[in-house]
């Protein structure tokens, strides 16, 4: 009975130490969906264009890409949990300063800063949970870090509902209000203790990675783990460098991180957490309806990050990348032909809704017409139409024209976001911390990073104008190939690390 108590309150400790190191994927999360709310208050109170929107959005994966960068080899030379709280710092900088900006450029700056914060925390917060964490529970402790990202995103949402009445500022508020978790996060991290690994590795200080080990699980668990670690330094030659990337025993590894970082995003994910009102708008939906699915969208994305959580120690890594990769190239899809079904009619009740009276006046002369997608729409107004007032009927006015199945672009939405949040949501970053050796892990994971922020930042940078000329149409249609271009892969190269301590995940890639 004493055993089983004492297993338990170690259990207890890790768990609480992982919730606490994985706010910072709250804030991640709750960093890269506010912006969704604030889109349409910036746009106006900056006077954007579609780039100056996209950068707007999609500039704090600039920040997140020096982050990456910096946050692997720091993290090695300082440690993890002091990375983080200069991390908790950032976010808070951000927060305030993007609420108080009145300049776009200064605005610009401001997210920036916050996307250095999201490198850091993205890559660190996992890296620490897994090296803490027994085997048996390393997948669910870091998917942790996840299920904050994703409760991050679903409080975000909730945040910009409340506070969309408050007027034209209200998107400060929207902003601001991030400040508050920063800082709680910030003086939390003083909390947990440095990484036993870490400790042993960089300080050889092993007295005290005993004693942090013996609270995880105990003096058998303790002395076993720094038998593990010490094994696994004796085989290092020297220090991880960015050329020992290429070498040739690493390839398997390379393959399946760089891989899998890059259908992470590339299949969309990021342009539906920034843009879910605008999407739903471009299906007919009002601003508060628009709203109001994107709150339905967080609290799938939260479910389906708590199956992920429940079955990665169970089903396995691959088993869930393959049902997840599955099922949103069947969602992307059927959003596709949603909006290839939809038409745009011309009646005196959507004309009527036309806010620029002059614009309305121009559209006149398309009153009782039909068109049956966004192409002949567009090649049909177009000349009638200054190009302010074309720019603006793109993102404004198109919405009340369109007859779509709404209900089928929201199941799509909500099944691909479900779909992601059980597959290359969790399970990427339970990947990446478990596969490469500690030699590399930390240049690795910030090359990695780095890479999957550049792909994030493509897609949040485009999204906007694939909208505006190429309709949701093609644009769906390309996530759904590349949906299923990611399924191919995670088929051929993905391998299985359920139940695998650290070193035993190294031996096996590094032999393959």
């Amino acid at each position: 009975m004493q055993q089983e108590t004492t297993i338990k309150m170690n259990k207890s400790y890790t768990i609480l130490i992982s919730l606490i190191v994985a706010l910072g994927g709250f804030l991640l999360g709750f960093d890269s969906a506010v912006i969704s709310g604030a889109v349409r208050g910036i746009t106006v109170y900056f006077e954007m264009t579609d780039a100056m929107l996209g950068f707007a959005v999609g500039c704090v994966i600039f920040g997140a890409m020096a982050g990456n960068l910096a946050a692997g080899p720091i993290s090695d030379r300082f440690g993890r949990r002091n990375v983080l709280i200069v991390v908790a710092a950032l976010f808070t900088i951000s927060a305030s300063w993007s609420a108080l900006a009145t300049g776009y450029t200064e605005f610009i700056i401001a997210r920036i800063i916050g996307g250095v914060g999201i490198g850091g925390a993205i890559l660190i917060a996992p890296v620490y949970i897994a090296e803490i964490a027994p085997p048996k529970l390393r997948g669910s402790l870091v998917s942790f870090n996840q299920l904050n990202i994703v409760i991050g995103i679903s409080v975000a949402y909730f945040s910009n509902y409340f506070l969309v009445d408050l007027g034209e500022d209200s998107w400060r508020w929207m902003l601001g209000v991030e400040a508050i978790p920063a800082l709680i996060y910030f003086l939390a991290l003083f909390t947990v203790p440095k990484s036993p690994r870490w400790l042993i590795q960089k300080l050889n200080k092993i007295d005290l990675a005993r004693k942090i080990l013996v609270k995880i699980g105990g003096e058998e668990y303790a002395e076993a783990t720094i038998v593990e670690i010490q094994r696994g330094l004796a085989k290092k030659e020297s220090k991880g460098k960015l050329s020992d990337l290429l070498q040739s025993k690493y390839a398997t590894i390379m393959i399946i991180a760089m891989g899998i970082a890059f259908f992470q995003q590339i299949t969309g994910i990021n342009a539906i957490f920034y843009y879910a009102p605008t999407i739903f708008e471009q299906a007919g939906g009002s601003t508060d309806s628009s709203f109001l699915q994107a709150i339905v969208v967080g609290l799938t994305n939260l479910v389906f990050t708590l199956v992920a959580i429940w079955l990665i120690d169970k089903l396995g890594r691959k088993p869930l990348l393959l049902i997840g990769t599955t099922c949103m190239t069947i969602a992307l899809l059927l959003a596709t032909l949603a909006f290839n079904n939809a038409t745009y009619e011309f009646s005196d009740a959507a004309l009527a809704k036309v806010s620029n009276e002059q614009t309305r006046a121009q559209l006149t002369e398309f009153q009782g017409r039909s068109f049956d997608g966004q192409a002949a729409l567009f090649e049909a107004i177009a000349p009638s139409l200054s190009e302010d007032e074309f720019l603006d009927f793109k993102r404004n006015q198109i919405t009340n024209f369109i007859q779509i199945n709404a209900t089928l672009v929201l199941v799509a939405i909500l099944l691909y976001v479900a779909a992601f949040a059980i597959s290359l949501g969790p399970v990427m970053w339970t990947l990446i911390s478990e596969i490469f050796p500690s030699k590399i892990k930390g240049i690795a994971i910030s090359v990695v990073g780095f890479f999957n922020s550049l792909v994030s930042f493509s897609v949040t940078q485009v999204f906007p104008w694939e909208l505006s000329n190429l309709g949701p149409t093609t644009t769906f249609a390309i996530y759904a190939l590349l949906s299923l271009l990611a399924l191919l892969f995670v088929k051929r190269y993905v391998i299985e690390t359920k139940g695998r301590s650290l070193e035993e995940v190294e031996e096996l890639l590094i032999r393959k």
